[in-house]
């Protein structure tokens, strides 16, 4: 009972230091590193025959000796002393999301606008993929939304979801995958082999979190009865996740996301979500900000119910 205790203990503290500090700027960031290390590999792999299965393989790899790793780490600590297995997984779920720094990163597009479009359209940059350089003020707008209905899942229920399934290290995994589709799951021509396996197994791994936050989002919004209408229209989008979430947050505020984009110079063709095309304003943004708030708040008690009750029967 000590270990899920602690464990418990751990992602509530990871939790509030997320929701307090953010991602602090000039902090080593194991994300970061990630990132470092793909770069590094794609650049040496990504090229010549059998580019499928050298992403495939690189894939596999950086995965599994992340689980395995954490895995030992954390095994390691809680023989040394059951303090430093509680600080390092505090540590690790201060880390994987990324709760507070997405809010924030939002909100600094709205206020951008106010001061011009150019800067509205460099903001948004940082957090889409998107070409943004000529984006009109309602795009731009969408776009951040979009980002953040998006990212919730992403940056903290899917972590979340993990952590419940498959503890720090499941977490820590997942972020890895995550940050692999993020910078090699393009359906371009550099990236269309050896990136494939990665997107796939993103798609995988977000497959029930996506599903899971647009219920969620639907439910402090005090809207069940749209369950039905977002898990339909959901569907419709070229991303076999991303639509849940951003379809439940078009619904809650009654807006249309969607449509065609341009990415790295070529046009893509997206359905559109929701049906009214409404001026998207402030407003919109407090709701967005507030719906994203109580979901990570669910989220956290879900996480936490099916960790303690586990432990009052070991």
């Amino acid at each position: 009972m000590e270990t899920e205790l602690i464990t418990l203990a751990a992602l509530v503290v990871g939790f509030l230091l997320d929701s307090i500090l953010g991602d602090p700027a000039g902090m080593p960031h194991p994300i970061v590193g990630f990132g470092n290390l793909i770069g590094w590999l794609e650049k040496r792999l990504n090229k010549g025959l059998h580019r499928f299965i050298k992403g495939a393989l690189s894939t596999v790899v950086l995965v599994a000796a992340t689980f395995a790793l954490t895995h030992y780490c954390l095994l390691l600590s809680e023989q040394i002393s059951p303090v430093i297995s509680f600080f390092l997984n505090s540590v690790i779920v201060f880390f994987c999301l990324s709760a507070l720094t997405l809010r924030k990163e939002v909100a600094m597009v709205f206020e951008a606008l106010h001061q011009s479009l150019y800067k509205g359209r460099k903001q948004v940059a940082r957090i889409v993929g998107r070409d943004t350089q000529n984006l009109n003020t309602q795009q731009i707008r969408t776009a951040a939304l979009e980002t953040l209905s998006e990212n919730l899942s992403d940056g903290v229920i899917a972590p979340l979801f993990w952590f419940a399934l498959l503890g720090a290290p499941g977490m820590l995994s997942y972020k890895m995958i995550n940050t692999l589709d993020s910078m090699i799951g393009y359906k371009n021509e550099r990236y269309i082999l050896f990136g494939k396996f990665a997107a796939r197994l993103d798609d995988v791994a977000n497959f029930i979190p996506a599903r899971l936050t647009a219920l969620l989002m639907l439910m402090v919004t005090a809207k069940p009865s749209k369950t039905r209408y977002v898990f339909a229209n959901g569907s419709k989008h070229a991303s076999p996740n991303s639509g849940y979430p951003e379809t439940a947050l078009a619904t809650i505020l009654g807006c249309r996301f969607g449509g065609p984009n341009y990415y790295f110079g070529k046009e893509v063709l997206k359905p559109y979500i929701g049906t009214t095309d409404k001026q998207l304003n402030d407003d919109d943004l407090e709701t967005s900000l507030m719906v994203n708030k109580r979901c990570e708040l669910a989220m956290l008690l879900l996480v936490s119910i099916t960790l303690f009750i586990p432990a009052l029967f070991s």
